[in-house]
């Protein structure tokens, strides 16, 4: 298994600012970083890939469809196509960085909501995007992990029975899921029911509290997470996932109000050794 820190907890945008951040997560022992994929042009993402190299820090990367007018599953075929574009570019992003993962809720805009669940024609206009995304995520050498997200920030995919029927009818090689800690906490029955029925569809972890503040200091079993995940033979990227308030727009995005940590720096040193501990003992 590999460690990794989504660097959301400090920027949507990683620049040559954040290297002393990144040199830090590295003598903590962490594998590698999660990069936000938002914004900037592909040599952008090349660059950081040298920084990351000079770093010995593997990558990951993450975004969301960022506007209405990209939505993926929307009945306006130009809004589907700036979708496709978008995703498009955010894999070349992905490629440039070394990155074999892109991960996050790429199936619909965060925050965007009919009135009701995904229509059977919504559903099928998902199914024809993400096997198109596929085959250019398959040529880029990128793997798009899909994630289900609780029913206060989308609607197409809440819980992970809902993803995995998704991607049983997309049925493309490089489009599987991830799990999420925090979405599992709101959406399923007991965040580890839903594991080992998703077992096959699996490809990455977000390690994320219930309040999304420091793992460990919240009510998540987190022993019967590991012990579920290592049940199933996982042994991929176990990605914390924190937010805070020093970055105001993602702030906004998440409903984060107020501090959820003393610290920044408890999250990433309190959270490497719970998932370090954890995953020993499970």
């Amino acid at each position: 298994m590999k460690i990794g820190f989504n660097m959301f907890l400090w920027t949507g945008h990683v620049t040559e600012e954040h290297q002393p951040i990144m040199a830090a997560l590295k003598k903590q022992g962490y594998d590698g970083v999660q990069i936000p994929v938002l914004e900037g042009d592909v040599s952008h993402f090349g660059a950081l890939k040298k920084m990351l190299s000079d770093l010995e820090l593997e990558c990951t990367a993450l975004s969301i469809i960022p506007e209405v007018e990209m939505n993926p599953i929307s009945e306006d075929p130009q809004y589907r196509q700036k979708g496709l574009d978008y995703m498009k570019w955010a894999l070349d992003c992905t490629a440039e960085l070394g990155a074999d993962q892109l991960c996050g809720p790429l199936h619909q805009p965060l925050g965007h909501f009919s009135g009701s669940g995904p229509t059977d024609a919504e559903i099928n206009r998902g199914i024809e995007f993400h096997q198109q995304v596929g085959d250019y995520a398959q040529a880029a050498g990128v793997t798009v992990c899909l994630e289900a997200i609780n029913r206060f920030e989308c609607y197409f995919a809440n819980t992970m029975a809902d993803l995995c029927t998704h991607l049983g009818r997309v049925d493309h090689p490089a489009i599987t899921g991830m799990y999420d800690t925090f979405h599992a906490n709101l959406e399923e029955k007991h965040v580890t029911d839903c594991i080992r029925p998703a077992a096959q569809w699996i490809s990455h972890v977000h390690i994320s509290e219930n309040d999304r503040g420091t793992p460990g200091k919240g009510h998540i079993d987190w022993t019967a997470v590991f012990r579920e995940l290592k049940s199933i033979g996982y042994d991929g990227w176990f990605t914390i996932e924190a937010f805070s308030r020093a970055l105001p727009q993602l702030a906004a995005a998440t409903c984060i109000w107020r501090d959820l940590s003393p610290s920044l720096d408890e999250v990433w040193k309190e959270g490497f050794t719970l998932i370090r501990n954890g995953w020993d003992v499970a």
